[in-house]
């Protein structure tokens, strides 16, 4: 049975956090012992006082927290987090390491066991820890171009809805996955006129049949994505390799040529960004221009609705957690092939090959046996 430890999330503007008490009940009838820090919760609209209802302790530290067995997070470790590393700890957690190659060293240099939330597979090539966060910022990365879409903002001064007698605002997808069909769902729904762009023509099918042509879709390549983004008031950068850096997908002349005050909000942004002219902002300074394009490229936009982040994410992450806690590591990940797959660092080796390939280093296969 391993201790799980809560701490507090310090990446700028983070307000969720990576248990809810139900979350703790779970854990504690199993007889997991679960620490939280004190007021870990409290951004997220969550008392230490239901915490402890349910069965956790609280700690007045994050030192105490990240002495546990097991500390589960929401965002990678920030620079001052480093030092709790240790070999023998495990981190469950979004870890992004193709986006924070600073951290990969970390936890290399510590021998902690890294299981990256974006990376834990199914069979069938889902993501069910990421989906719960792709959903909320794919449908908030709507709702941000909008905002930054008015005047007063630093935008075109387009309605995406446009009114009557007057052409609507156009939004542009790139990426059909869960965070792309989200953004242009909500983007639908505000009666904007979506193009929705995706190489895996299934997928865009399954669009195609789920909205019945309200959502245009487009085969994506070079020439389509050129001509789309040029027209558009508002792109939403969607596109993700799970484990591997975000390609490349609009090119910096592609940027000078979109309209002025037009906005760009890459969601990509934690793998590195799809959009040749981003780089990851904070909640506290979102955005910047380039080539008169406003970009908004903050690398934690769940963050902005904690409540609801957490919750969602709790409900996708728990079923793991506990099996961690219970069964300890090496009967979980034997038990659970898409646990193991999130695997991203142990015992000082990079265990996964598109996390390898993006920080270009050797890949060591994943082995357990004996711990």
């Amino acid at each position: 049975m391993l201790s799980v430890g809560v701490p507090t999330e310090v990446k700028n503007s983070e307000h969720r956090v990576a248990i809810t008490p139900d979350g703790v009940r779970e854990l504690a009838e199993r007889g997991v012992e679960v620490l939280v820090q004190a007021g870990a919760g409290r951004s997220s609209a969550i008392g230490d006082d239901e915490y402890r209802a349910a069965g956790a302790r609280t700690v007045p530290r994050p030192e105490d927290a990240w002495a546990a067995d097991l500390v589960c997070k929401v965002k990678e470790p920030q620079p001052t987090e480093l030092g709790c590393l240790r070999d023998g700890l495990i981190l469950f957690t979004y870890l992004h390491l193709a986006a924070y190659p600073e951290v990969a060293d970390a936890l290399l240099g510590s021998g902690t066991t890294g299981i990256a939330y974006e990376t834990v597979q199914l069979e069938d090539g889902g993501l069910p820890l990421l989906a719960p966060m792709s959903e909320v910022a794919g449908r908030m990365a709507t709702q941000i171009g909008a905002h930054y879409l008015e005047r007063e903002n630093g935008g075109r001064g387009v309605l995406l809805g446009g009114a009557p007698g007057v052409r609507p605002g156009r939004v542009v997808v790139l990426g059909a996955g869960n965070v792309g069909w989200n953004a242009a769902w909500i983007a639908a729904g505000m009666e904007a006129e979506v193009l929705l762009l995706d190489k895996n023509l299934d997928r865009l099918r399954w669009v195609d049949q789920i909205h019945k042509g309200r959502i245009m879709t487009l085969a994506s390549n070079r020439g389509a994505v050129e001509r789309a983004v040029a027209e558009a008031d508002l792109v939403i950068g969607a596109v993700l390799v799970p484990g591997g850096r975000a390609p490349m997908v609009v090119s910096e002349p592609m940027v000078k040529a979109m309209k002025p005050g037009a906005v760009i909000v890459d969601v990509a942004v934690d793998q590195g960004g799809c959009i040749a002219t981003t780089q990851e902002t904070t909640h506290d300074d979102p955005v910047y221009d380039r080539h008169g394009v406003v970009h908004y490229a903050v690398g934690n936009i769940p963050g902005a609705v904690p409540n609801t982040s957490t919750y969602a994410l709790t409900n996708a992450t728990l079923p793991y957690l506990a099996e961690l806690a219970t069964s300890g590591l090496a009967a979980a990940l034997a038990a659970d092939p898409a646990l193991a797959a999130g695997v991203n660092t142990h015992q000082g080796e990079v265990t996964h090959p598109a996390v390898a390939e993006a920080l270009g280093r050797a890949h060591q296969p994943l082995s357990v046996e004996g711990d």
